[in-house]
């Protein structure tokens, strides 16, 4: 069976069905084809080719052209000679295409009438050709190579054959394979399908020659996998060099389905795509790298392409890791129905192998805990295997994964013969688990980049080839950028080399960066020390932080300069006219990517919708984007090397002593303001006071404020019938009693009944905790300070639930708010890097200040001082001083900063915990670090601080208690991690916290079980403990588990029945 006669016998039944429908999305009607067009077209193009070439052994014909309504006819036609297509994208650098050509010995290529001039200045100097004949829109050309190597290329081939039938069985390595005698020859008339390159395995291209019994297994599987009926419309979402755009067009073509084409040129604005996909012509089916994906946008995600009335029936991922679970619950729609896989494979063994369907409940879950998703099943006729380093099949642990299969075999290279069932090793390392296979990442220097394979040694060869190159080294900084190293023989201009790379590289192969050094770093074995390298880039970045955009001017100057370098037109003096468009001046996706991180880092913030107003507007339209987005304060000045969620990769490293940036010493900080008198009740029962002339913590001091928050509540008596318990138990929160060490009952239980007073929706899930805010003067205003993942941060009134204001930030809010200290500002963290300093009476924007990642840490305020301290996934904690609007001091702590800072008074210590596992005290007015504790697991926890001690728990299930000198004094062990933070009691002689194992637990100060309380569900939560009449509850923030916390010796909790 062949490609070409799957799609006959669907034609046969579907003849005047639409087969292909072409959208050049330019407001004009899309153009349809019937299946009887598709045949016959594609009949008359094999009769054309049958007349007018001359086949000597391999059959192939190169097909350069961009997708469009006959793309599907000419595969056909090709196929129908019989010959094998081998495509070649009109974008691609002519050298490379030019070499794929060569090493395929390729005799005659067709080429789209539209692209003709292309062809021809681009290959003029590198082919010799001369045209044959006309056909349609197409034209053949015959191409002659002008030296040996590639006339003699299929004699060396022939010699070769006995030599690579001993190696290939050899390579093949496994007694389980198809015997060794048993071959597939690709001189075969009708055995090849199409011809591609790979760019991955050793740093050449490979050529990949696949035979119609490889790839069609994989049609028929997935036309059943996916239930593929004639109604179902597929999108051709791969290019044609992608191998995945095999499975799209002839799944579609062989089950009477339509296949939907659009313009690349489309493929790359989300929005517009989306609604063509899903709006206009409601696609049932698609295939996409995960990166396709992401480009749609989380809102775009799944209000269109996974809501709950998308057309999309079936999703499947492939060509790079899949997206966490946790990623894609969050992409889904509610009550969305669509069917996701995740599908894995290689082109030498084309296309896919492995299959795996996403199950409901896993999508549906709400447990946080992350599954990982396995690689599945393999599919109709293939092989999996996985082998360890000694190449013996294992069943459990590490190994290379092995993919084959009797027919499912392709020839590489030079190969003329390959064994039926010939095993090929994929350079993927899986951990095999219960008998499913979950992927651990590449076995050597091969990357995924852009859903295609990248061996970053590729791009080292080329650098190096470039005359004026001394030495080069790249690296995959942070598995995110591709940095390339280098050391000139002379000046060199960074464009320059950009450029010259652009003519050898893919696309998907140019380096993010590219830092012009002295030397290469080498270790003590005279190899290149990566880990020095990395330092260089660091310092990179960090120097970038001094450079300042001053001014409307310098960014139109910038800008121009930008567009000409990413373009290739540096060189041109000329000003870029105000309505010239990225993509028609030379730009695509990659390139407008490389502008918008080049964008964002030269006016230090995120823009959001920078890339759609890239790919679609003018740059007059891009420069007037981002001037709103960067001065619409005109007092902003942002820092330049700031970009959305920078990271940095290296854990372990930190510094001892704070990067003092405006000031020397710290003093009390002015406020143009008039000081507003209020008390903050937060997380963790923190209790706050100021201008007031008192601070005080919950419990220490008379306040009204505590006891007016709990106002609300009905507290009845009830007695205790039950006998004594050893611990809590959840039967009914409500009821808890105090039992004595001999089991009778000291005082009634109390009963207390909590009450919805109003509830307001803040769009998406809420990880932050609330602040409440309460004026010392007017208390019926007191506003409750929210955020949540919607991007929203509100205010609202605490007694009627009014939303007083609400402020739209640029990402997803985790990160708790805090008051500054005169009560006029809101700080908080936000995912996109900033820091927000909102006015708290109406949620004007005051200050935003750019950290280098995500920030879901929450601020803290000194008292003292008004500084506000806050972490960030950088790994830096900062001191601001909001009021000069000045970043005071930042550390590096060795870790990512996720929990909060907690401050000490007596003695001056600012305590931050990152994952890197680090608990530091710092010196809250230089930044300088006092000590540190090594604890070796993640700190998710924030640390809490009492007159003698600080305390925290750890994922290693333990909670640790510290001196203030950093002494550990004691820890107390849980059976699960701990991610809930701890919370003193008013006497700071208990603490509370919760664990992974389903416990609340209270400690003394001895690190002595006082009691513990079992809930329904694991404890991420921080307890909050707060006094009514006679005693002290806690309570946890996400299930209210109300408990009397009685701190006498020996006493026990338990239930009581009303």
């Amino acid at each position: 069976m062949t490609l070409q006669e799957l799609v006959h016998q669907a034609a046969s039944v579907y003849s005047d069905k639409i087969a292909v429908c072409f959208d050049e999305c330019n407001n004009q009607p899309p153009v349809y084809y019937t299946y009887k067009t598709v045949v016959n077209a594609a009949s008359e193009l094999s009769n054309f080719l049958q007349l007018h070439c001359t086949f000597h052994g391999i059959r192939e014909v190169g097909l350069y052209c961009h997708p469009g309504i006959n793309l599907p006819s000419w595969i056909l036609g090709i196929l129908q000679v019989p010959a094998a297509y081998a495509p070649l994208d009109p974008d691609s650098p002519p050298a490379l295409s030019t070499r794929f050509m060569k090493k395929c010995n390729l005799s005659y290529i067709l080429v789209e009438k539209q692209q003709i001039h292309k062809f021809k200045s681009s290959y003029e100097i590198l082919l010799n050709y001369d045209t044959l004949k006309e056909h349609n829109d197409l034209v053949l050309f015959r191409l002659h190579w002008k030296n040996v190597e590639g006339n003699l290329m299929l004699n060396d081939r022939k010699q070769k054959y006995e030599k690579e039938k001993v190696t290939n069985s050899t390579n093949s390595g496994n007694s389980n394979e198809e015997k060794s005698d048993e071959h597939m020859d690709v001189r075969l008339k009708h055995c090849l399908a199409y011809v591609l390159h790979t760019s991955g395995t050793t740093g050449i291209p490979k050529i990949v020659r696949v035979p119609h019994a490889c790839i069609v297994p994989n049609i028929q599987h997935f036309r059943v996998l996916f239930e593929i009926t004639q109604e179902d419309v597929l999108f051709l979402a791969s290019p044609l060099t992608f191998d995945p755009s095999v499975v799209e067009i002839f799944v579609a073509l062989s089950s009477g389905a339509c296949l939907l084409i659009v313009p690349t040129s489309v493929k790359v604005l989300p929005s517009k795509l989306a609604a063509v996909l899903f709006s206009h012509h409601r696609v049932t089916i698609l295939q996409a790298t995960p990166t396709l994906l992401r480009r749609f946008g989380s809102q775009l995600i799944k209000s269109t392409v996974l809501s709950a009335s998308t057309s999309l029936r079936v999703l499947a991922l492939g060509g790079e890791a899949f997206p966490s679970l946790t990623l894609l619950k969050s992409w889904r729609g509610i009550d969305n129905k669509t069917q996701i896989f995740n599908v894995y494979g290689i082109t030498e063994v084309s296309s896919w192998a492995t299959f795996y369907r996403i199950p409901e409940q896993f999508l549906n879950s709400t447990l946080k805990s992350e599954l990982p998703v396995p690689l599945g099943f393999p599919l109709l006729g293939t092989v999996v295997e996985v082998r360890d380093t000694n190449g013996f099949t294992i069943q459990e642990g590490r190994g290379q994964v092995f993919l084959g299969g009797r027919n499912r075999v392709c020839f590489l290279d030079d190969e003329m013969t390959v064994p039926l069932g010939m095993m090929r090793a994929t350079g993927d390392l899986v951990m095999v688990k219960d008998g499913q296979m979950f992927f651990l990442g590449r076995k050597d220097s091969q990357i995924k980049r852009h859903g295609k394979r990248l061996n970053i040694e590729l791009v080292q060869q080329v650098a190096e080839g470039l005359q004026q190159v001394e030495s080069c080294a790249v690296t995959w900084y942070n598995q995110e950028k591709l940095i390339l190293f280098l050391v000139s023989k002379n000046d060199l201009v960074k464009e320059y080399i950009f450029k010259e790379l652009q003519k050898h590289l893919p696309s998907h192969a140019i380096p993010d960066e590219l830092l012009l050094i002295d030397s290469l770093p080498f270790t003590s074995h005279g190899k290149i020390d990566v880990s020095e390298l990395n330092k260089i880039y660091l310092n990179y970045l960090n120097l970038k932080s001094e450079c300042k955009l001053n001014g409307k001017e310098e960014l139109w100057g910038k800008l121009q300069y930008l567009w000409k370098s990413i373009l290739n037109l540096s060189e041109d003096p000329l000003k870029v006219p105000d309505e010239s468009l990225f993509l028609n001046s030379g730009g695509d996706s990659l390139k407008s990517i490389r502008l918008l991180n080049e964008i964002e880092k030269l006016v230090g913030t995120s823009v959001p919708g920078l890339l759609e107003i890239i790919l679609s507007s003018s740059i007059l339209e891009i420069y007037n984007h981002v001037l709103q987005t960067v001065f619409s304060d005109e007092d902003l000045v942002f820092s330049k090397n700031y970009a959305t969620k920078r990271k940095f990769s290296n854990i372990n490293q930190e510094e001892t002593s704070g990067k003092s940036l405006h000031q020397k010493s710290v003093m009390t900080l002015s406020c143009d303001n008039e000081l507003t008198a209020f008390t903050a009740v937060s997380r963790g029962s923190q209790l706050l006071s100021l201008n007031t002339k008192f601070l005080t913590k919950l419990g220490l001091c008379s306040s009204a404020h505590s006891s007016e928050l709990i106002s609300q509540t009905n507290i009845q008596n009830v007695k205790s019938l039950n006998p004594p318990a050893l611990t809590g138990k959840s039967k009914d929160p409500s009821h808890v009693a105090e039992v004595s060490e001999e089991g009778t009952c000291v005082t009634a239980a109390k009963k207390m009944e909590l009450h919805v007073r109003w509830k307001s929706d803040t769009g998406k899930c809420v990880d932050a905790s609330p602040l409440v805010v309460i004026p010392a003067i007017d208390k019926s205003s007191t506003t409750v300070y929210i955020g949540s993942h919607s991007h929203r941060m509100m205010a609202i009134d605490l007694h009627s639930g009014k939303v007083k204001w609400e402020q739209i930030l640029g990402d997803r809010i985790e990160s708790s708010a805090c008051v500054s200290k005169c009560g006029n500002f809101i700080v908080v963290g936000c995912y996109n890097g900033l820091v927000y300093v909102l006015k708290s009476n109406s949620g004007e924007k005051y200050w935003m200040f750019p950290t280098e990642d995500a920030v879901k840490s929450s601020a803290t305020v000194d008292p003292t001082t008004g500084l506000l301290y806050i972490g960030s996934h950088d790994q830096h904690a900062y001191a601001l001083d909001i009021y000069k609007k000045k970043c005071v001091w930042k550390l590096k702590c060795g870790g990512t900063v996720f929990s909060s800072p907690c401050l000490s008074l007596i003695p001056q210590h600012l305590y931050v915990a990152t994952l890197g596992g680090h608990l530091l005290a710092i010196n809250p007015a230089t930044g300088n670090r006092v000590w540190k504790h090594s604890c070796g697991k993640p700190l998710f926890s924030s640390p809490r601080c009492c007159l003698q001690y600080v305390c925290i728990g750890c994922v290693d299930g333990n909670l640790l208690c510290f001196t203030h000198f950093g002494e550990q004094v004691w820890q107390f062990s849980t059976s699960e991690p701990i991610f809930s933070s701890p919370c003193a009691s008013a006497s700071e002689q208990e603490i509370f916290f919760g664990s992974h194992d389903c416990f609340i637990y209270c400690c003394n100060m001895k690190g002595h079980l006082q009691w513990k309380f079992e809930t329904t569900s694991q404890v991420y939560a921080t307890p909050f403990a707060f006094h009514y009449q006679e005693g002290m509850n806690s309570s946890v923030e996400n299930m209210q588990w109300n408990i009397n916390c009685f701190p006498q010796e020996q006493k026990k909790i338990r239930y009581t029945d009303s």
